[in-house]
């Protein structure tokens, strides 16, 4: 069970938005007494497909260009880093490694407490996966903090917002993210359409997970909200609004195979219509 984050793992590539999450990352680095890791993938060369002996077109300048565009998005990635850790009094590292993104930050998140990556943008550099945070929750066993592109009114943590629903993935989602229940100012336990049952929720919907996090010194309410059509994404993001939320805590259901990312519903809304930092866990 996650106490603390001291090793946070940060995504920097070269996108516009890679400042803003540098910002959140640096902050909790500093909150949380951490080691702050910065890990910039650099792609591998693809030739083009129609490019074959007899095509007429040199290689080499293909390989040149990508060379180039490889070395500018390094250098931009450092220097953002550079800039938002500069005047900070936390350890920090900077790591190249050399793959394709989500493969890389699988690999590296596994060997930290917390990874925070960007939400994806319409104008996503090529060389980062629009489903990079899912991927990463979902292979690695590590809750990932997802920063959204247009970056945060206040650092996460004050008033959270917790998604529960009694599953494994919320429970694991719910303890990943201590850290922050503990010490904020407010925890919103929301459940959405509860349904009673012996396996999941209790007699009152959110009181068991409402005592437990009292226990770990949280201050907690419970709030119970129905779902119309069964929107929850909708309902969540919602109350995120209404209840002035800096952070949304929630685990996600699926799978990633052959590249091919299959998600709950809500999960998809939230990434993809996010306005806070959203902490997903598998």
């Amino acid at each position: 069970m996650t106490r603390s984050y001291k090793t946070i793992l940060v995504h920097c590539d070269a996108s516009n938005s890679v400042a803003r999450r540098l910002d959140v990352a640096a902050e909790m680095a500093a909150r949380f007494d951490g080691h702050l890791i910065g890990v910039h993938p650099r792609p591998p060369f693809e030739a083009p497909v129609y490019l074959d002996a007899g095509s007429g077109f040199p290689i080499d300048d293909f390989f040149a260009s990508y060379q180039k565009a490889v070395k500018a998005d390094e250098a931009a990635a450092s220097s953002a880093f550079a800039k938002a850790i500069k005047g900070k009094n936390f350890p920090t590292e900077w790591r190249v490694v050399d793959g394709y993104a989500d493969v890389q930050m699988i690999v590296q998140a596994r060997y930290a407490d917390l990874a925070v990556i960007g939400q994806s943008e319409a104008e996503q550099k090529a060389a980062t996966p629009t489903d990079l945070p899912e991927a990463v929750a979902l292979a690695t066993g590590r809750p990932v903090l997802v920063v959204p592109h247009i970056g945060v009114r206040r650092p996460p943590g004050k008033v959270v917002l917790l998604c529960w629903n009694a599953s494994r993935e919320a429970a694991r989602a719910a303890s990943d993210a201590l850290p922050f229940l503990k010490a904020a100012d407010k925890v919103i336990v929301l459940v959405v359409e509860p349904k009673t049952s012996a396996a999941g929720h209790g007699a009152e919907p959110g009181s068991d997970v409402a005592t437990w996090l009292s226990r770990h010194g949280a201050k907690v309410v419970v709030r119970r909200e129905p779902a119309p059509d069964s929107d929850v994404g909708a309902v969540i993001l919602s109350r995120a609004a209404d209840y002035d939320v800096d952070l949304i805590v929630m685990g996600i259901y699926g799978h990633s195979r052959m590249r091919e990312m299959v998600l709950g519903g809500a999960s998809r809304e939230l990434l993809s219509s996010m306005t806070v930092p959203l902490l997903i866990s598998h």
